[in-house]
């Protein structure tokens, strides 16, 4: 029994000491934790979805889940072959063509109406707080923090380790202008060093002005957020870029709810739509969508075009790697909505709604 106690004791110390890395940030404080408590979104201690949304689906539980992503073997959850990618020289780009940039997963680069926009940026090849796990997939690794031109604006949709990656962001500390993102959320920036004056938090259902005619809405994501063991003290948003030439809906990690369809009647017509498509599962319906609800969601926001992301470059999930691709491209085409599938590095020309993509991931094993 003393035996026990003392390697329990010994654990409990390593995971404190462990916790307390620059990784994992800090959580909300002083006037950032004054403002999160006039919030109507945070109530018992935490930020609330629209909708209840338990973690986990009924007849399901962590230890099950662990199992299933980590210990049962898994047919084709990893790419045998390199992922396709073009590397597209982001620095010299025309300031003024407007363009996207997808890096995988949900990392993604845009120039709209003169503004160098970067959202959710990943680029150290891992996912995970812990050192060689949820590595990214071979080839999906082309492009660093040195590839990348100075940015007028970093959106942030959630503070989760996929999203925001801290040896991406110190590297490219030195190009962020201004950081947009939800309540608490800054408090992890100023952490690792980045001025307060740099960083703007939004609750959902605010707006900011970031040029002429140029206006970001922040809009309700149905998710969760947190770097260490206590959830939903910070906030998780989607954002809305209206601007004179083009609508686009950031819509960051997201289960499907009715946030989509209001977003729809409120900002009609979206001209793009970028959805979570990836890293789903029965377990956790309620925090990421399934193909069949990206659709939906599209259908509802009444998108011209869906981009689907959250896919192609790490293993969360234990479907097939190209699964997300292969049922919404399928979905779609059933339904008439035109879809957007870059591959990694390829531009996307924003202006051009005719713009065709290939179906890359068909021969990739």
């Amino acid at each position: 029994m003393i035996v026990v106690l003392i390697l329990t004791g010994i654990l409990i110390i390593a995971v404190w000491w462990y916790l307390r890395r620059a990784k994992f940030g800090r959580d909300p404080r002083g006037p950032h934790l004054a403002r999160i408590a006039h919030s109507p979104h945070f109530r018992k201690g935490a930020f609330q979805n629209l909708s209840e949304t338990p973690a986990l689906t009924e007849g399901h539980n962590y230890f099950s889940i662990i199992y299933e992503n980590y210990f049962k073997k898994k047919p084709r959850q990893y790419p045998k072959d390199e992922i396709p990618a073009v590397k597209t020289d982001l620095k010299n780009l025309p300031i003024h063509s407007n363009l996207l940039v997808w890096f995988g997963h949900s990392s993604y680069y845009l120039q709209v109406d003169g503004k160098r926009l970067l959202v959710d940026p990943v680029f150290s090849g891992n996912a995970s707080p812990l050192p060689g796990t949820v590595k990214s997939f071979l080839g999906t690794d082309r492009y660093s923090a040195a590839d990348l031109p100075d940015i007028d604006y970093l959106f942030i949709t959630h503070d989760h380790y996929d999203h925001v990656d801290y040896e991406t962001l110190i590297a490219l500390k030195s190009k962020i202008k201004t950081i947009l993102c939800g309540l608490g959320v800054g408090s992890h920036f100023i952490h690792w060093g980045f001025s307060p004056e740099t960083i703007i938090e939004k609750d959902w259902y605010e707006k900011l002005e970031i040029g002429a005619d140029f206006t970001v809405f922040v809009e309700p994501a149905r998710h969760f957020s947190g770097r260490k063991l206590t959830r939903n003290q910070t906030l998780w948003v989607s954002y809305l870029l209206k601007t004179p030439g083009i609508t686009i809906y950031l819509g960051g990690d997201s289960g499907y709810d009715t946030h989509y369809a209001a977003i729809g009647s409120k900002y009609t017509p979206i001209d793009l739509a970028i959805l979570d498509n990836g890293q789903y599962d029965k377990a956790w319906k309620y925090i990421h969508n399934h193909p069949e609800d990206t659709l939906q969601a599209a259908l509802d926001l009444k998108a011209k075009r869906l981009f689907p992301v959250h896919s192609s470059k790490f293993a969360l999930a234990a479907h097939a790697w190209d699964d997300p691709l292969r049922r919404i491209s399928e979905l779609c085409k059933s339904n008439g909505v035109p879809l957007v599938t870059p591959m990694i590095g390829e531009p996307v020309d924003l202006n051009n709604p005719n713009q065709q993509f290939k179906e890359w991931w068909t021969p990739v094993r």
